[in-house]
């Protein structure tokens, strides 16, 4: 059995590493890690197939076989071939990677889109695995694929970072779920870390002050919040910081995030008495909250938050998760499931895992009713027992009327006139109806006529 790994993010990447190491992916002849560059503007993004930090994390691997000069110059994003080109592609594939008639198992990200998904459907006699991505691994998978691909997905491999909770995605296949143990990824966290020297964090790390470390997520370019919106969010960051104790803030900015907002917000920690100051570097936000030692970590509704959380007990304070959640459209969104876990997990309501896991299940449904069919029932039950400012937070009364889950409001009357009564709309059934009966009139017309 050889195994291939189509990876594109260094989260993925220490994910696969730490299965590895804990022994959780089994036997192979031979590993193999296809790295992938799916960034809108490559130039931009880590390249995993060279960055020297993750090094020791490709050797892992017996070999590396990159997939952009095989599709290029496709984007990897944009390579669906037509159908009838599989089975030619799978012999190139096998030859230009020296596969032979090898049984393959092929372990991929983000399922549901190429170059992943066209992967899964090239090799089409092999096994199947998913390697998790944060807290999106959670989520429902957001479009229903074949059945020739889904019925040979075995296994979702995944940071357990959220403990004694699954994730969703593939769960109605029936395959397995393997967490790797959150002292598993953090060495492999630590490696990808201390791989590379980074000055500026080692002189911020040496001031040895009691740190709060603020990450920027930039929610505004997502169009949820405005500008003065996540400005004043962020503040409230430095607040939590402040209420915990710390003696200084490290703010840690999305890359895109406009200097203003790293001005307004030294000005908001100068207020609270607070040192100030910013680490712009590239190193994963869990590595920076382990090497300032941070007491605290403070963000939105990042995948680091219970990462840290999990490898190290750091205490975790989530804001503007309210606000996210109100304003996420459509309501499948896929960032629907990390604030949803974020928020919960800040707020202390949900501290046993069944409960959590009860959570995931009923929004998951809300999600994407037709592929989780199956938690109909625990899902409806759930909600049927949260107050209804708890249970609207999560599933909104448009949503709970949309599938028909308690708790949702009960129609107006122009709302049940507009009813669907059976796959279409009131209107357009009147609309059909009508029409209908000008075709039958306009027939009995020409045959009145003779014509």
């Amino acid at each position: 059995m050889i195994q291939l790994f189509l990876l594109h993010s260094p989260y993925g990447l220490m994910t696969a590493a730490a299965a590895i190491d804990a022994g959780l992916l089994g036997d192979a002849a031979e590993r193999i890690l296809v790295p992938t560059n799916t960034a809108a503007v490559p130039e931009t993004a880590t390249d995993l197939a060279t960055v020297p930090r993750f090094a020791s994390l490709r050797a892992r691997f017996d070999r590396v076989e990159p997939l952009d000069p095989l599709v290029d110059p496709r984007h990897p994003t944009a390579w669906v071939p037509d159908e009838q080109d599989l089975p030619m592609l799978e012999r190139l594939f096998r030859r230009a990677w020296d596969l032979g008639d090898a049984e393959l198992e092929v372990f991929v990200q983000s399922p549901q889109v190429a170059p992943a998904r066209t992967l899964m459907a090239l090799f089409r006699d092999a096994r199947l695995g998913v390697i998790g991505d944060g807290l999106m691994t959670y989520s429902p998978i957001r479009s229903r694929l074949p059945r020739r691909i889904t019925e040979r997905v075995t296994r979702v491999v995944h940071p357990d970072v959220v403990p004694g909770v699954e994730p969703l995605v593939f769960v109605e296949t029936g395959a397995s779920r393997v967490p790797v143990p959150a002292a598993a990824f953090g060495v492999a966290l630590q490696e990808v870390g201390d791989a590379s020297p980074d000055a500026a964090l080692d002189a911020l790390a040496a001031d040895g002050a009691r740190t709060g470390l603020v990450l920027g997520q930039y929610l505004a370019a997502l169009g949820l919040i405005s500008a003065s919106e996540e400005q004043d969010m962020q503040a409230e960051m430095i607040d939590r910081a402040a209420d915990a104790g710390v003696q200084r803030v490290v703010f840690k900015p999305h890359p895109s995030a406009p200097p203003a907002l790293t001005e307004a917000l030294s000005a908001r920690a100068a207020v609270r008495g607070l040192a100030f100051a910013v680490y712009a570097g590239d190193q994963p936000a869990e590595y920076v909250a382990h090497r300032l030692a941070a007491t605290d970590v403070i963000a939105g509704f990042s995948t680091a938050l219970p990462t840290v959380r999990a490898i190290a007990g750091t205490r975790t304070h989530a804001v503007g998760t309210d606000t996210v959640l109100a304003r996420l459209r459509p309501y499948p969104n896929s960032n629907r499931m990390p604030v949803t876990l974020v928020d919960a997990m800040a707020r202390g309501r949900y501290e046993e895992p069944g409960r959590l896991q009860q959570l995931v299940d009923a929004v998951g449904y809300a999600m994407q009713p037709e592929i989780l069919a199956h938690l109909r029932d625990p899902a409806a039950e759930f909600l049927a027992e949260l107050d209804p400012m708890e249970r609207e937070r999560y599933v909104p009364p448009a949503r709970l009327r949309a599938v028909d889950l308690p708790g949702a409001p009960i129609p107006t009357r122009l709302q049940r006139a507009l009813a669907s009564t059976g796959g279409v709309g009131r209107v357009e059934e009147l609309r059909l109806t009508a029409a209908g009966a000008r075709n039958r009139a306009a027939r009995v017309w020409k045959a009145a006529r003779g014509r």
